[in-house]
């Protein structure tokens, strides 16, 4: 809210009081409208339908956005079109005249909650706001507190979402070492075994057979394996250096992946926290809700906001 009482209007008769009102925001048009007239005029039922109509000013008003309180005629009639209202901004003007509302140049939420709700300008200037500002106070406090707490969330979720892809990103070249590296293994185990069993079968030559033919083997077996054989010494030096390869690239892997766990953890118990936050607001508009003479069109709007804010929790 801005910094004016939002449970007084300013001015010494009700035309005064309804260019303050005039003036402030759309959401706390909307509020004082839906805190003067809750129960009298029903707007309890309609609080969603007022919900949207702040919504709608505030993406009619490119300029001001949720800090605006008015928009110039081209765009109150585009509101209206969006509603799919026959009425013209002259013909709402003229009907508020009736009602003891002054003319102005631009247009005011309240002008078409008025003209919607049948409300007189002496109603709306003097509309009860409700009592106990001071739990609407801390309802508010509590309100700032959660929606902190899901900055804070999103502040996390966008670290985690930065470590998990720089973890991605070191992820690549580790598991293509490592994936070299496998390949190099299995190559030097082929070379192995095919070694092997070269051994055995001029062992086996050798220790059976005629004696020609086993000496021949004998000879051939030592040859066998006195030789280095270079397919498997080709091997053994490929396994070598890419064993160096993804030493290298594994810490760096390990480190990101490490980091972006911890990032992670640490969104997922921002998200628990808010969530807490959120229950002890909600546990706290419910016992207030109960107490007769509240602003319920203000309670009712902040937990409409933690409502809204549970939408769009960030991963």
């Amino acid at each position: 809210m801005s910094g004016r009482n939002p449970n007084e209007l300013s001015g010494k008769n009700d035309n005064e009081k309804l260019r303050d009102l005039f003036s402030r925001t759309y959401k706390e048009q909307a509020i004082w409208i839906l805190n003067g007239f809750w129960e009298s005029k029903g707007l309890k039922n309609k609080a969603e339908d007022v919900w949207k109509y702040v919504n709608k000013h505030i993406e009619l008003d490119t300029a001001k956005k949720d800090e605006g309180s008015q928009l110039d005629e081209f765009n109150a009639h585009r509101f209206l079109e969006s509603l799919g209202e026959t009425l013209t901004v002259l013909a709402m003007r003229e009907k508020l005249t009736s009602f003891g509302v002054e003319r102005s140049k631009n247009v005011p939420l309240t002008h078409y909650l008025m003209w919607k709700y049948n409300l007189k300008a002496s109603e709306v200037a003097n509309a009860p706001q409700g009592s106990n500002p001071e739990e609407l106070a801390q309802a508010q406090r509590m309100l700032e507190a959660v929606l902190e707490a899901y900055r804070e969330v999103e502040r996390l979720a966008e670290e985690a979402r930065q470590r998990e892809a720089e973890a991605h990103e070191a992820e690549r070249p580790f598991k293509e070492a490592q994936d070299e590296l496998n390949a190099a293994i299995a190559n030097m185990k082929a070379q192995e075994e095919a070694y092997a069993n070269k051994t055995n079968e001029l062992r086996a030559k050798s220790e059976t057979g005629g004696a020609v033919q086993k000496n021949k083997a004998k000879a051939e077996l030592e040859i066998h394996l006195k030789e280095d054989p270079l397919p498997l010494r080709k091997a053994k030096i490929t396994t070598e250096a890419a064993e160096r390869k993804a030493d290298k690239l594994r810490a760096p892997f390990k480190a990101a992946r490490e980091a972006a766990e911890t990032a992670r953890a640490a969104a997922d118990a921002a998200v628990e926290e808010a969530s807490a936050r959120v229950r002890e607001a909600e546990d706290f508009l419910a016992e207030v809700r109960k107490k007769p003479g509240q602003p319920y069109g203000a309670l009712w709007w902040i937990e409409r906001q933690l409502e809204e804010q549970k939408k769009y929790q960030p991963g």
